[in-house]
């Protein structure tokens, strides 16, 4: 099969078509026809190195694909109401960025109704992330209120829609203001323009002091600080990335007397098990709001998956709104 491999730690070039062998599926697993991958932000760590592969992993990078069941056990397949041929998207450990791709079984989702299977690929690393954070983590609920550090980005165009779906007053953050206007345009109550404005005061500002009852961050760093005093009482800070750098000082004083909770989590290198109660979350709450049309995909761009090294440029330059994907029609 063709895929793309890292050839060195390093710049997007050193990413490259090539041949490997075709994976064969294990018990609990299928083997997918993959016709998109979709590109998230651990990729572009794993090709500069600095994301090891978890253990048992394909070395392969790619976190998500979408495309049609093409091996798999007929009995296993029956019983979690699949069979071969279906169109699938699914979460993987590594190994998305190729023609065939092994994925488990409990990962595996129904690509919507009304979707492709760009779209579809769009899906499963932002959502598992999304719910699995705001609303098995920090519990997050109808009638609170949530910031989302970088709200035009994958994550964030995920996490405006669903928790707009589900009864959340949103906040975000993003760099510009054309960035700021798409979230906005995705429902967003409030955009705030980072380089322009400090987001603790206008947090502060729009919530009349009180501040927001969650935030997901992707900055970590710097940004912690200020985090935690824009925490409203028994406010939840969840950290899901450190582009911002690994260490924090902030005001723990802050975190006793408001009963704070500050937490993270990745989802790499969790469980099947673990993954697949997430999978069955999403089929039965998020899946019928995307069939319903109140969630949609937002697609920045496609490229071909041979020119795999401009789409991780692009994530790298930040000039995206929602997802790239990785497209195998001319590969």
């Amino acid at each position: 099969m063709k895929a793309i491999e890292i050839t060195a730690p390093g710049a997007p070039d050193v990413l490259r078509l090539g041949q490997r062998p075709a994976p064969a599926p294990a018990a609990g697993e299928v083997l997918i026809r993959v016709h998109a991958s979709g590109i998230n932000r651990p990729d572009v760590l794993q090709r500069l190195g600095l994301y090891p592969v978890p253990s048992g992993a394909s070395d392969i990078p790619g976190l998500e694909v979408a495309g049609v069941i093409e091996q798999g056990d007929p009995v296993a397949l029956s019983e979690a109401g699949f069979k071969l041929g279906d169109r699938v998207c699914a979460l993987v450990a590594g190994g998305g960025y190729a023609e065939l791709c092994v994925a488990p079984l409990a990962q595996c989702l129904p690509v919507p109704k009304g979707l492709s299977l760009v779209e579809a690929a769009s899906l499963p690393e932002t959502f598992f992330t999304v719910w699995s954070n705001l609303f098995d983590r920090a519990h997050l609920g109808a009638g609170e209120t949530l910031l989302i550090q970088g709200g035009s980005s994958g994550i964030g165009v995920t996490a405006i829609q669903l928790a707009k779906a589900l009864g959340v007053t949103v906040l975000v953050t993003a760099g510009s203001d054309d960035k700021c206007a798409a979230c906005l345009a995705l429902g967003a109550d409030h955009a705030i323009n980072y380089r322009t404005q400090d987001f603790k005061d206008e947090v502060l500002r729009l919530t009349q002091g009180k501040g927001v009852d969650v935030i997901l961050d992707m900055v970590a760093g710097s940004y912690v600080a200020r985090e935690v005093e824009c925490l409203a009482e028994d406010g939840r800070l969840v950290i899901i990335a450190v582009q911002g750098g690994v260490k924090s000082e902030f005001n723990a004083g802050l975190v006793l007397r408001r009963r704070l909770t500050v937490t993270g989590s990745t989802l790499r290198a969790r469980s099947i098990a673990f993954k697949g109660a997430i999978a069955q979350a999403c089929r039965r709450v998020v899946w019928p709001l995307i069939e319903a049309g109140r969630i949609k995909p937002v697609i920045h761009s496609t490229f071909d998956a041979a020119d795999a090294g401009s789409a991780h440029a692009l994530m790298e330059s930040n000039q995206h709104v929602g997802k790239i994907v990785l497209t195998w029609g001319a590969a």
